[in-house]
């Protein structure tokens, strides 16, 4: 993603959205469209300009931008999520098969979702970051997905429609924030580190109802078991063991939760032969019994 020094024009126009001087006193938190529903408009190119109070996102999901930045240019291909902060002026020069989203979120939403997350949203824009999406396919469907639900929600308005947008967006955000966090992990432990510690995930996703042995994952991955438990404790912070135990017993809460079946029945599904074995080590784990488990979250439903 080449980068070169951009010429600043003698004014920055500031706008509500692009070629919008105000916003409507109805005007939500939450705004998306397609990039080309205003970039065609302007024959696909997007002056340099700023917005009052306006947090956004473009994604590119395919063709190229020409992103200025300030005073930096970016030439970026997509898939790539760009984050822009209000204060920051940014214009964009798009390929005509570009195609992708703008998501453009009110400052006072932004805020309100830090304030019960720290800083997990609003690090996306302390700077603008260019967010491969390349390397990440099952993230960037998720993300993809969610931006067509807010589409369809902003076109469509229903029932909780406020309350919908701010879900959804709160989702896509920090979707963002775990590849950038990921991305992060991997260049501090070395790229070949982080690929074999997401092989070692996959594999924990595939077998833990077979409740491998750290040795089986080791072998199936060619390395040393005591190489992957220092792999796993310096990513994660966990042992391999415990990773795939924190693993079984995710699945067993889903399943005390969702799946009207016996806890004897849930633990052979889980690959115990001893269900009593199950419930102790499931309290371990857990901090109560699979049947306290169960009976607390009924309660928190009614």
């Amino acid at each position: 993603m080449p980068s070169t020094r951009a010429q600043a024009p003698a004014s920055i126009p500031q706008f509500a959205l692009y070629g919008e001087l105000t916003r409507g006193a109805d005007a939500e938190g939450v705004h998306i469209e397609l990039i080309e529903t205003r970039s065609r408009r302007y024959d696909w190119h997007i002056d340099t300009h700023t917005h009052a109070g306006l947090f956004q996102v473009l994604f590119l999901f395919g063709g190229q931008v020409q992103a200025t930045l300030g005073d930096v240019r970016r030439e970026l291909d997509g898939p790539v999520a760009l984050t822009i902060h209000p204060s920051l002026p940014h214009g964009f020069a798009f390929s005509e098969e570009a195609y992708g989203y703008v998501l453009t979120i009110d400052q006072n939403l932004l805020f309100a979702a830090a304030g019960q997350d720290g800083s997990l949203f609003t690090s996306l824009f302390v700077e603008p970051l260019a967010i491969g999406l390349l390397a990440v396919p099952d993230a960037r469907d998720r993300i993809e997905a969610l931006l067509q639900n807010l589409i369809a929600e902003a076109t469509w308005p229903r029932q909780g429609h406020t309350l919908m947008l701010d879900w959804l967006v709160r989702c896509v955000l920090l979707m963002l924030a775990r590849v950038q966090a990921e991305r992060r992990i991997a260049e501090q432990s070395g790229s070949g580190e982080f690929e074999l510690f997401s092989r070692f995930r996959i594999e924990v996703e595939r077998h833990y109802r077979e409740q491998w042995r750290v040795g089986q994952y080791a072998a199936q991955l060619r390395v040393a078991p005591v190489r992957l438990n220092r792999l796993c404790l310096k990513i994660a912070g966990k042992s391999a063991f415990e990773i795939t135990q924190e693993r079984l017993m995710l699945e067993a809460c889903r399943k005390l939760t969702y799946i009207p079946a016996g806890i004897a029945a849930i633990a052979y599904e889980l690959g115990f032969q001893d269900p009593a074995y199950f419930s102790r080590l499931f309290k371990k784990q857990v901090g109560m019994t699979p049947k306290e488990f169960r009976l607390r979250t009924r309660a928190d439903e009614g």
